[in-house]
């Protein structure tokens, strides 16, 4: 005979082990607060735009065309300004103590869709340090393409600077933490269901009716055991009878 789990059994296994649950929760999110707040170095992150043309004479128009190339050209740009033709001289003149692999991995170049403009994103554990990067990285490239590519109209639209109180852009301590409780609510869930599955005792009727598909005809009540000082109470009497009968033998 299959077995079926109707929602209210469902509801009744949560019910039961509900102090599971919310103890596995809790400890997830005090995991993640604490990992996220004291373990997680804190990641601060630095924009700058730059807009890339092609090379032109005095007398060569401005034109649709023009403008498609060099939308074209984006993804070359993007490679190039990642590439160590342009890492190597940002390195050396920031003097950074790192890898030109590592500071490959820091910074990200992106573009919106139909356009010229480029930006360059660098995330670091410092916030001065990642507006360096990404200001020298836009110097550099803009001074070395005319020798990599045909292009010497790379324009700067804006730096990057650190503004009063910068908050980190990683970690995110609340979104872990809300992460984290939910995590904790779908493991506690699984625990529960898994050690009722495990549960083979037998407790009550239903358990005896499901597992031996049985009927049950009586029940044996628990009988409660009667106190001792009751017991010693309802004996008092017959010693004290008993003693009167030895009392009156012997006179």
């Amino acid at each position: 005979m299959e077995e079926t789990i109707s929602i209210k059994e469902l509801f009744q296994t949560l019910k039961k082990r509900v102090w599971l649950i919310t103890l596995i929760t809790i400890i997830a999110a005090i995991i993640s607060a604490v990992i996220s707040f004291f373990v997680m170095t804190p990641v601060y992150e630095a924009k700058t735009q730059i807009l890339v043309n092609q090379a032109k004479s005095d007398q060569q128009l401005y034109n649709t065309a023009e403008v498609q190339t060099n939308i074209q050209l984006i993804n070359t740009y993007n490679v190039i300004i990642k590439s160590p033709a342009i890492l190597d001289k940002v390195k050396d003149e920031l003097n950074l103590e790192r890898t030109v692999e590592k500071l490959n991995e820091q910074i990200s170049v992106s573009s919106a869709t139909n356009s010229q403009v480029v930006e360059i994103t660098v995330q670091d554990p410092s916030p001065y340090v990642a507006a360096q990067i990404a200001n020298k990285t836009a110097e550099v490239f803009q001074s070395q393409i005319s020798k990599i590519m045909k292009i010497d109209n790379v324009s700067v639209l804006s730096k990057a600077e650190v503004k009063g109180d910068v908050s980190p852009v990683k970690p995110q301590p609340l979104l872990n933490i809300v992460i984290a409780i939910v995590v904790g609510l779908m493991v506690g869930v699984g625990i529960a269901f898994l050690l009722e599955y495990l549960d083979n005792t037998v407790k009550t009727e239903q358990d005896i009716e499901t597992i031996l598909e049985l009927p049950v005809i009586g029940a044996i009540t628990n009988i409660k055991e009667v106190p001792k000082a009751t017991n010693v109470a309802a004996r008092a009497p017959l010693n004290t009878r008993a003693q009167q009968r030895g009392e009156t033998y012997g006179s």
